[in-house]
């Protein structure tokens, strides 16, 4: 699409739902309203995050249309198209190009623990997936996946899938895999993002990410330090880092994708914190020391709906 790269801080927005599991697109909304008036630089939606292993194929529309209505040009809408097949995950790509959305994010193909893909098919996967296709791609290499994205594979898929423009690397020892990515890619693929809550977000930029997608729990704070890295105030971006690093590093031991969520509920932007079953709520003690922990941070999403 030869738009222009997108930098800063993009959060995962979680999937809101009503406490009996259905979705609550009012919610949704109001989170979207959040994250925006955060100044995000854009808003990932139907990641893992997201719980978009939850949703079926109309859910996922009605989440894509309620946020591309809702943000309505204010700020990018990157959806995110995951699936093992090449046939849904085209068809997943192609939805979200038709409703407007900035770029998709996808994981190479992989199923459970063991099911996983050699790299000339992940090659080939891309190549199909995308033949054709405008809109630009966001590679993510977490660890959920058991295909592995190695950097040679990550070059090759930049020569022959262009839309290629973006990776998300979110894998153990993040900041060593983003300098050999440089090394070896140039400016092939100049968007390169770190995610997981922002746990190594500073490590990351001194390592050359231009931003994160990081969850929704601090997009105006974590924003703060992108921004604050980038103008060259290093000291002020990693004192910003470690004064919120006990609610990221709760969020990603204790609470993972139910943090945001309790955030949201407990600062009136939603009315339900609630989760699909497998999935279960936040322990009444977790629920608590996170909640004491982020008071004394004092962040947006608790003050946000009050001022509005």
């Amino acid at each position: 699409m030869n738009l222009p790269i997108l930098t800063g801080m993009m959060p995962v927005a979680p999937t809101i739902f009503h406490e009996d599991g259905g979705l609550d697109l009012d919610g949704q909304r109001n989170t979207t309203d959040f994250l925006i008036e955060s100044e995000s630089d854009g808003i990932c939606i139907l990641a893992n995050y997201s719980e978009q292993f939850s949703l079926n194929d109309d859910e996922r529309i009605a989440v894509i249309d309620t946020t591309m209505e809702r943000a309505s040009g204010r700020t990018p809408v990157i959806v995110t198209t995951s699936h093992f097949s090449a046939r849904i995950a085209r068809e997943r790509v192609i939805t979200a190009q038709d409703r407007g959305a900035s770029l998709v994010m996808m994981m190479a193909p992989f199923f459970g623990a063991t099911m996983r893909v050699d790299e000339g098919t992940v090659l080939e996967y891309f190549k199909r997936v995308f033949d054709g296709i405008e809109i630009d791609l966001m590679i993510q290499d977490a660890p959920l996946s058991t295909t592995p994205v190695s950097v040679a594979l990550l070059d090759r898929i930049s020569h022959e899938v262009p839309q290629l423009k973006y990776v998300k690397i979110e894998i153990a020892r993040s900041a060593d895999k983003v300098r050999d990515l440089i090394v070896a890619v140039g400016s092939s693929i100049p968007g390169l993002f770190t995610g997981e809550e922002a746990v190594t977000l500073i490590h990351d930029l001194e390592a050359g990410v231009i931003g994160s997608m990081s969850s929704g729990a601090l997009p105006y704070e974590l924003r703060r330090v992108v921004t604050a890295f980038g103008a060259g105030r290093h000291e002020e971006a990693r004192m910003e880092w470690e004064r919120l690093l006990p609610m990221i590093q709760y969020e990603n031991r204790q609470l993972g994708l139910l943090a945001t969520k309790v955030l949201l509920k407990e600062g009136g932007i939603i009315a339900s914190d609630c989760v699909r079953h497998p999935l279960t709520p936040a322990r009444k003690e977790h629920r608590e020391e996170f909640l004491a922990t982020a008071r004394r941070v004092d962040p947006l999403i608790l003050r946000w709906a009050s001022t509005e």
